[in-house]
C-alpha cells in the first residue's frame, strides 16, 4: 500500500464526505423497495422494524472494534489492512482478495437493476429503451466520474442522498399525518418482533446495510484519517439503522400490523409504490420512481469507488498488477483500478445480454447475492481480528468492552448472518438455479488461493511478503503519506 510522493492522494476527504459515499452504497430507498417488503413477507411481518434495529445494534458494535482497526492502520486499506492488523499476512491476502470480487460482484448486480428498473420508468412514460442501454449509460457516466477526484463523486452522491431519503421522510410524515400515533404499532417491537421468521427477517436486514463498513477505503484520502474514517463508520450505522427501522414502522403502520405479511406478500416490489400512491398522490409515485433509479446508480457509484480502490491497493502490494496501482497525475484517483472496473461492468452487461438472461432475475440477483454473501464473511473476518490482537498483546489504549466485548458480538451476530445466507440463498437470489447456488463455493475457493500464494510468497519473495498490508520490513505500520512522523505510532502485528 505503498505509494510514490507524485502518486499519493489528495486528503480533501471529509467525515461527512465519507458518510454520504458509504450511505449511497447501502442504497436506502433501493433497500426500502426491494428488501424491506421481502422481509415483511418472507420474515416475521410487522416485527421488521425490530429486526432492522437489532441489526444496527449488532453493526454498531461492529464499528466500536473496526474502530480500534481503523485507529491502528491509519484508516487506509479496508479489510485488508484490518484482517492483517490482527489474523496474520495470509489471511489479509485471503481477505483482499475476496473482497475485490465481491465488491466487484456487488457492483455488477446494481448494472444489472440500475438498467432494469430505469428501462420499466421510461416506459412507463411512454419512452422505449432497452436495458442494456440504459446500464451501459450508467457505467459510462460512472466511468467519468471514477477518473475525477472522489470529493466529486461525494458531492454528487450528498446531492442523491438528499433526493431518495427526502422522498420517504415525506412519506414517513405523510403516513403520521394520517394516522397519529396509530402509524407506529407497538406489535412491532411487542410481540411479533420475536415471531415466525425472525431469521429470515435478520438476514434481509443485514443485508441493507451492505457497504457501511467501506470507510476505512478513504483513509488515504481523508483530512484526518483515523478520525474522520471512525466518525463516518458510526455516523453511516446510526443514520442507516434509524431511517430503515423508521421507515419500515411507518409502513407497518399505513397498512396495518395484522395485514402487513398478506399484503407484501401481493405488493412485493410495488408496495411502496401503492404507499407513495396513496399517501403522496401520481406525482409522489412518479418522484419515488425516478429516485429508485438514482438511488441505483448512487450505490453503484459507491461500490465501484470501493471496487476500484481494493484493487488498487492490492496492486500496490504486488497482489494484482502492478499498473492497477496508478493514481491519475491531476486527480489523484485510482483511475485503471477504475477503468477495469468498468470494463468488467460492460463485459457482464455483453454477457448477460447476449444469453437472453433477465437483468433482475438473473444479473442482479447472482451477481448482488454474491458480493453480498462476501462483504458479511469479511466483516465477520474484521471483527474476530480484532479480538485477534488480544493474542499477539497489543495495547492500544482501550478497554476489554472495544476491544474485546463489541467484537464479539458483532462476530456473533455475523456469524449467525453468513449461516442464514447460506441457509436461504435460494430466497435471498430469488432463484433456484444449480449454477447461482454454487455460487457461494467461490468465496472459500479463492480465499484459500490468496492464503497459499501468500505462503509462497513468504518463500520465494520474502521481502514482497514484509511488506504486505501496509507493513514495512520490520513487521511495524509503515508511516502515512500524509501524518507527520512524530504522530504515528509503530505497532507490532502478526505475521
Amino acid at each position: 500500500m505503498r505509494q510514490h510522493p507524485s502518486t499519493t492522494p489528495v486528503r480533501h476527504l471529509t467525515t461527512w464526505h465519507i458518510v454520504f459515499v458509504i450511505v449511497a452504497a447501502a442504497a436506502p430507498l433501493s433497500a426500502m423497495v426491494g428488501t424491506v417488503p421481502l422481509a415483511f413477507a418472507a420474515g416475521n411481518g410487522a416485527g421488521v422494524p425490530a429486526a432492522f434495529a437489532f441489526a444496527g445494534l449488532i453493526l454498531l458494535c461492529f464499528a466500536v472494534g473496526y474502530a480500534v482497526s481503523v485507529r491502528r492502520t491509519g484508516g487506509n486499506g479496508g479489510f485488508y489492512a484490518s484482517i492483517a492488523d490482527g489474523l496474520g499476512r495470509p489471511a489479509a491476502v485471503a481477505g483482499g482478495y475476496v473482497a475485490v470480487l465481491s465488491y466487484n460482484a456487488a457492483t455488477i448486480g446494481l448494472v444489472g437493476a440500475q438498467g432494469y428498473f430505469t428501462r420499466l420508468v421510461l416506459a412507463s412514460h411512454g419512452i422505449h429503451v432497452r436495458w442494456e442501454v440504459c446500464a451501459l449509460a450508467g457505467v459510462a457516466l460512472v466511468a467519468v466520474l471514477g477518473r475525477r477526484e472522489i470529493t466529486v463523486s461525494a458531492r454528487l452522491l450528498a446531492l442523491l442522498m438528499v433526493g431518495e431519503t427526502g422522498v420517504l421522510l415525506v412519506l414517513d410524515v405523510a403516513v403520521l399525518a394520517r394516522h397519529g400515533s396509530s402509524a407506529l404499532p407497538a406489535a412491532s417491537f411487542g410481540h411479533q418482533a420475536t415471531g415466525t421468521g425472525l431469521g429470515i427477517a435478520l438476514m434481509f436486514a443485514f443485508v441493507s446495510f451492505i457497504g457501511f463498513e467501506s470507510a476505512a477505503l478513504y483513509g488515504g484520502e481523508a483530512k484526518h484519517p483515523r478520525r474522520n474514517v471512525v466518525r463516518a463508520t458510526y455516523a453511516a450505522v446510526l443514520l442507516i439503522s434509524l431511517f430503515y427501522a423508521l421507515t419500515s414502522w411507518l409502513a407497518v403502520g399505513a397498512i396495518g400490523a395484522g395485514k402487513v405479511r398478506a399484503t407484501a406478500n401481493e405488493q412485493l416490489g410495488n408496495l411502496f409504490f401503492v404507499l407513495a400512491q396513496d399517501y403522496l398522490g401520481t406525482v409522489g409515485r412518479i418522484v419515488l420512481e425516478v429516485l429508485l433509479c438514482t438511488s441505483l446508480f448512487a450505490a453503484m457509484l459507491a461500490l465501484h469507488s470501493a471496487a476500484n480502490r481494493y484493487t488498487q491497493v492490492l496492486a500496490a502490494d504486488g497482489l494484482l498488477p502492478a499498473s492497477l496501482s496508478a493514481r491519475h497525475p491531476r486527480y489523484a484517483s485510482p483511475h485503471r483500478a477504475s477503468a477495469v472496473q468498468a470494463a468488467l461492468d460492460v463485459a457482464a452487461v455483453a454477457v448477460f445480454a447476449l444469453a437472453g438472461l433477465d437483468p433482475y432475475a438473473d444479473m442482479t440477483t447472482s451477481m448482488l447475492g454474491l458480493g453480498t454473501l462476501g462483504i458479511i464473511v469479511l466483516q465477520a473476518a474484521a471483527a474476530l481480528s480484532v479480538i485477534g490482537l488480544l493474542r499477539h498483546g497489543a495495547d492500544d489504549g482501550v478497554g476489554l468492552g472495544q476491544r474485546l466485548v463489541a467484537p464479539l458480538l458483532a462476530l456473533v451476530g455475523l456469524t449467525a448472518t453468513v449461516w442464514l445466507i447460506l441457509g436461504n440463498y435460494t430466497l435471498l437470489t430469488g432463484t433456484d438455479s444449480a449454477v447461482v447456488g454454487a455460487l457461494p463455493w467461490t468465496l472459500p475457493a479463492l480465499a484459500l488461493s490468496g492464503a497459499g500464494y501468500a505462503w509462497w510468497l513468504r518463500t520465494a519473495r520474502p521481502e514482497t511478503y514484509r511488506r504486505l498490508a501496509g507493513l514495512d520490513g520490520d513487521g511495524r505500520t509503515a508511516p502515512a503519506p500524509a501524518a507527520p512522523a512524530a504522530a504515528e505510532v509503530s505497532v507490532t502485528r502478526p505475521d
